[in-house]
């Protein structure tokens, strides 16, 4: 650092000048020399004199800063056996030189999701994307997406996106969550294509190289000042849940007809087979096939698809339809919505 020079004992004002740049969030640019210059005029028995000047040079140091972001407030919905399920990041160089990023994807192991819920199962094949921003879809998950383990020279206040992928089990209840969490950690040094080393805060006293401070705030699973952000996301499932239910009841018999039937041989005997969807999505492609005991003999064209049920007893409000190949009954109902009851219904006599 150069002081002020040929002040002698004039005792006068120095008036400094300073150069302006334009204001990022980032600030000025870590390394960068900032030289400003005070200068002197004055005058011995009214005559002026040569100006006098001082300069003062310092380097700008390093704020390591960044920030990761859950893209949107709310959980990622998946079913069962889902492939390729995706939560949406964002990080935020905001530190005042561009740097790479070391990304981890983790998950939670109990304890209350991001958006609620408790955490009770894990993801597979959990891995992480970087938005391609010249191909394919912007601010989506597709193709022409990058698979990283760290995001390489990043600009300072630049942002990327960043997708975290990951397969859903088969067999989860309705209403499962699994919590996902991204971190991001700076890295310094290498070259276009390879990751940086690990950064270091300068020790002691301010010096006259570039020195480096950790500016991050405390993420979900980092701590403050650590050259290290990170935040959470989930998966929720909503799937159907369904509840069969089957009954029978006498139609009528060969003496006593429909006045108080019993079931004699040559009664008709009507089967309600009830499929209830108490999930949170719809069921669709519902088959639905029963074999006809061998001491009962199926009524042709009697079977009645996709109706209803009030107080528990089935409504005979199906439509026509399904297959018999004996001693099969079958029928496919092609939705069955969450909350609603449908109904396959046919007709046999005992034998």
């Amino acid at each position: 650092m150069t002081k002020l020079t040929n002040m002698g004992t004039l005792g006068l004002a120095a008036i400094a000048t300073f150069a302006s740049a334009p204001a990022l969030a980032a600030g000025t640019t870590a390394g960068a020399s900032i030289t400003n210059t005070a200068t002197v005029d004055f005058q011995v028995g009214g005559v002026s004199q040569n100006q006098q000047s001082a300069s003062d040079t310092f380097v700008v140091d390093r704020k390591i800063n960044l920030l990761v972001e859950e893209v949107g407030t709310v959980t990622t919905n998946v079913v069962p056996g889902r492939t390729n399920a995706i939560t949406t990041f964002q990080l935020t160089n905001q530190s005042n030189e561009g740097l790479d990023f070391l990304l981890a994807a983790t998950q939670i192991t109990g304890g209350t999701a991001a958006h609620g819920g408790t955490d009770n199962f894990d993801v597979t094949n959990i891995r992480i994307y970087r938005d391609n921003t010249t191909t394919g879809t912007v601010g989506s998950w597709d193709a022409g997406d990058a698979l990283v383990t760290y995001v390489d020279e990043l600009p300072a206040d630049a942002i990327t996106r960043l997708f975290v992928l990951a397969d859903i089990p088969t067999g989860l209840a309705n209403g499962s969550v699994a919590g996902v969490q991204l971190r991001a950690t700076a890295r310094e040094g290498g070259v276009l294509g390879t990751q940086g080393a690990a950064v270091s805060q300068t020790a002691g006293a301010n010096t006259a190289a570039k020195d480096t401070v950790f500016a991050d705030g405390i993420g979900v699973n980092d701590g403050n000042r650590d050259a290290s952000h990170s935040d959470d996301d989930d998966y929720t499932v909503q799937t159907a849940t369904l509840t069969v239910t089957k009954t029978s009841r006498v139609i009528s018999d060969p003496f006593n007809l429909t006045s108080n039937p019993k079931l004699i041989p040559g009664a008709t005997v009507e089967y309600c087979i009830a499929v209830a969807n108490t999930g949170s999505a719809d069921a669709t492609s519902v088959a639905i096939s029963d074999s006809v005991p061998t001491q009962l003999t199926f009524t042709g064209s009697s079977i009645l698809l996709n109706g209803t049920v009030t107080s528990g007893t089935c409504n005979a409000d199906g439509a026509a339809g399904g297959s018999y190949a004996a001693p099969v009954v079958s029928g496919t109902i092609a939705t069955v919505a969450a909350g609603a009851t449908r109904t396959l219904v046919f007709r046999a006599t005992v034998n």
